[in-house]
């Protein structure tokens, strides 16, 4: 179950609709001002989840560009290590590594799978030639101990980042963070009925609720919202023009 950024929106006009019940819950009622400490409390736990699942989606955020960076690198290592292949064979395998490199970009521009059909069949390809050049005539006798295994790093990462993109903190972590965004609401609502109602403070805490969670969903679910990793193919779009 994945969320999609927009639906933060519509915390807006259910928080405003909570704050009032809460005001208009306690004239109603007439309640004694007494649950002050019991509100704080439960501020302070909402604070906290709300904190903690903004750091979580800042880091997975960070681990995904970590993981590009090291595919890059891993790439450019195997890549490297065809010079301990036969001239002959080189050519092929240098444009397969060209063609792979290009079949990585823009993984995250839409919602997709992480490893394309077109990679998995590079991949294919290149272990095969490789394999088969790593033991020709004229490989230097350390291109199967070097090069496979730089080759399987090439290929293991694409696994990585998939399972990585794929990791999320459960739904009900989720559908906590909106539960209590209204029990805050209301709350808030319920503290204000003492002082009379406010537009500005009403506003000032649906909107900060709202953006907070609204930046969470994006981080965390990078290909549903605003926010792209497409900017972080530089490195692989650099790597691809320094092949010859």
């Amino acid at each position: 179950m994945t969320f999609n950024p927009i639906s933060a929106f519509l915390m807006l006009p259910v928080m405003l609709i909570l704050i009032e019940l809460g005001r208009r819950f306690r004239i109603k009622h007439q309640a004694p001002p007494e649950s002050t400490a019991i509100e704080g409390a439960i501020f302070a736990l909402f604070g906290l989840l709300l904190a903690f699942t903004f750091s979580g989606a800042v880091e997975r955020y960070d681990r995904h560009r970590q993981l590009l960076t090291e595919e890059t690198n891993a790439i450019g290592t195997a890549y490297l290590r065809l010079d301990l292949l036969p001239l002959a064979a080189q050519p092929a395998l240098r444009q397969l590594f060209r063609d792979y490199t290009s079949s990585r970009l823009h993984l995250y521009d839409a919602v997709s799978v992480e490893v394309s059909p077109a990679s998995k069949r590079l991949q294919r390809e290149i272990w095969r030639q490789s394999v088969a050049a790593a033991a020709a005539p004229g490989a230097n006798v350390d291109a199967t101990k070097i090069l496979l295994p730089a080759l399987n790093t090439v290929i293991d990462i694409t696994n990585t980042r998939r399972n990585a993109f794929n990791m999320h903190p459960p739904p009900v972590v989720f559908l906590l963070l909106f539960v209590f965004s209204g029990g805050a609401a209301f709350l808030g609502g319920y503290s204000m009925a003492a002082r009379g109602r406010s537009w500005f403070h009403m506003f000032a805490l649906a909107t900060a609720v709202m953006l907070t969670i609204y930046a969470t969903l994006e981080i965390e679910y990078p290909r549903r919202g605003l926010i792209r990793l497409k900017d972080t193919d530089k490195t692989l779009i650099e790597l691809r023009n320094s092949m010859n």
